[in-house]
């Protein structure tokens, strides 16, 4: 057997081990969910970290590096732009919500300001929106078994999606945070050894510098080609109102835990952003005549550097599509249990069914991303979906409802509306360059809606007192 796949089973093996024990510790819907409420910050911080770095943070990202050049920092800083807002702003007043009302996820949230028919629309949408991230992440995974033991993807897809889900149905948020801290350790290593012996593989920092300035822009750092700082109006507003990232801010154990561990996460997003462009750059130096971009990574963790280094490489990128794809088992599970099972189909049910029917939607939730990452594109291309989805139907809705003394639920349904609307308008009529993307005009058009809703319902209620 390959020496490289070996050892990147071993790897699977031992982390999946690591869940399922920890698995045997959850009890009931609150360990499941919020692991108790008793993360501390550094928990936190690498439950977060390893869980924001994903297929779009690696593999996606170093793609863009190998097309665009230094402009792809823009599409992990981004995320950690958006993660800072969070940890400054709505992070502590979400928490202090969540804990005063034991509200267990963003759906708990929306109904308690909006009611359950903001509820029920959100999570059936998000639900739609967070198989394609699912579906990148499995992708991911395919070109890695593809580089190194030739795997067809639909085989990576399979064998990536049934690992994470085994061991998050296991234990849901408890395990994930544990197994999370493992992949945490060896993505930082493995990034951290691989950038300079990569550099090094191709004939140092020089050379590399002197293949990117043949290219043009290559080497501009505010925008080339479809990258560049214009990623702000797609991610920034996504990684504030996450759920995936919320819901794992609700287990913090105080809100001092979630100003740190969320801040502490958006400043390493924006230093890790740095890496994998640096290592796409790399491979477009070595490999310029690559068919897809999206193997760039792979290939130069598995022809670039020494075969330790690169199956520690590997491993690291492998890490963070597994812990990724979890933290979206985590808003599937919880969304489908506790936002429609428990509110809507059976509001009597007991704390041992709504764990059985979250353990399943992530079975099902498993599958479904299997199915896509055999049909979609690309990584990027699924994350786009994604980002763009979730911004333009959750931020308005979550912000206002956190400023405003009485939000009703007609505003809120109809930003969402608005905002998804006009994406896909925006989407069909303009392309994604300049400042003025697709995302921005469905922000736009959801907080005019939001704002115009608000209104009409202030003069109505004047004229009925």
């Amino acid at each position: 057997m390959n020496p490289t796949l070996l050892g990147l089973l071993v790897y699977v093996v031992l982390i999946t081990a690591v869940g399922l024990a920890i698995g045997r510790r959850v009890s009931g819907t609150g360990d499941f969910f919020v692991a108790g409420r008793r993360l501390g910050p550094g928990l936190l911080f690498a439950t977060l970290l390893a869980a924001n770095i994903g297929a779009g943070s690696t593999v996606g990202a170093a793609s863009l590096g190998y097309r665009n050049g230094l402009s792809a920092w823009w599409w992990v800083g981004s995320a950690g732009v958006g993660t800072l807002v969070l940890a400054c702003w709505l992070g502590p007043r979400l928490w202090r919500i969540a804990r005063d009302h034991s509200l267990l996820t963003v759906g708990d949230y929306l109904e308690h300001r909006y009611g359950p028919s903001v509820r029920a629309a959100m999570a059936a949408l998000l639900w739609l929106g967070t198989l394609a991230i699912l579906a990148a992440q499995l992708i991911a995974m395919a070109w890695i078994l593809q580089e190194v033991a030739g795997a067809p993807r639909w085989l990576g897809a399979v064998a990536g999606g049934a690992v994470m889900t085994a061991y998050f149905v296991a234990g849901g948020l408890l395990s994930s945070a544990w197994v999370n801290l493992v992949q945490l350790v060896v993505l930082v290593c493995g990034f951290l050894i691989a950038v300079p012996l990569a550099f090094d593989g191709a004939g140092g920092f020089d050379a590399v510098l002197e293949s990117a300035r043949t290219i043009p822009g290559h080497l501009d750092f505010m925008s080339n080609g479809d990258s560049g700082w214009m990623y702000l109006m797609l991610l920034a507003p996504a990684f504030i109102v996450s759920p995936g990232i919320l819901q794992k801010t609700f287990g913090a154990r105080d809100e001092r835990t979630v100003r740190l561990g969320v801040a502490a996460c958006g400043v390493a997003l924006m230093l890790f952003a740095f890496m994998p462009p640096a290592l796409g750059m790399v491979a477009r130096a070595v490999a310029p005549g690559l068919e897809n971009p999206e193997t760039a990574l792979p290939v130069i963790l598995t022809q670039g550097v020494p075969a330790w280094v690169g199956l520690l490489g590997l491993a690291a990128v492998l890490s963070a599509e597994i812990s990724s794809a979890d933290a979206i088992l985590f808003m599937l599970s919880t969304s489908l249990s506790k936002d429609l099972y428990r509110r809507f189909v059976n509001p009597r049910a007991t704390d041992r069914q709504v764990l059985r029917v979250a353990r399943g939607a992530a079975v099902v939730g498993g599958g479904a991303g299997i199915l896509l990452a055999i049909v979609l594109p690309g990584v990027v291309a699924s994350l786009t979906i994604f980002y763009s989805l979730l911004g333009v139907s959750l931020f308005v809705p979550v912000v206002a409802g956190l400023h405003s003394r009485r939000p009703g639920a007609g505003e809120a349904l109809a930003a969402a509306a608005a905002g998804v609307v006009t994406l896909l308008v925006a989407r069909a009529v303009w392309d994604d360059t300049g400042w003025m993307v697709p995302p921005a005009w469905g922000l736009l058009s959801a907080g005019a809606a939001y704002g115009v809703f608000f209104a009409a319902r202030r003069v109505i209620d004047v004229r009925q007192t």
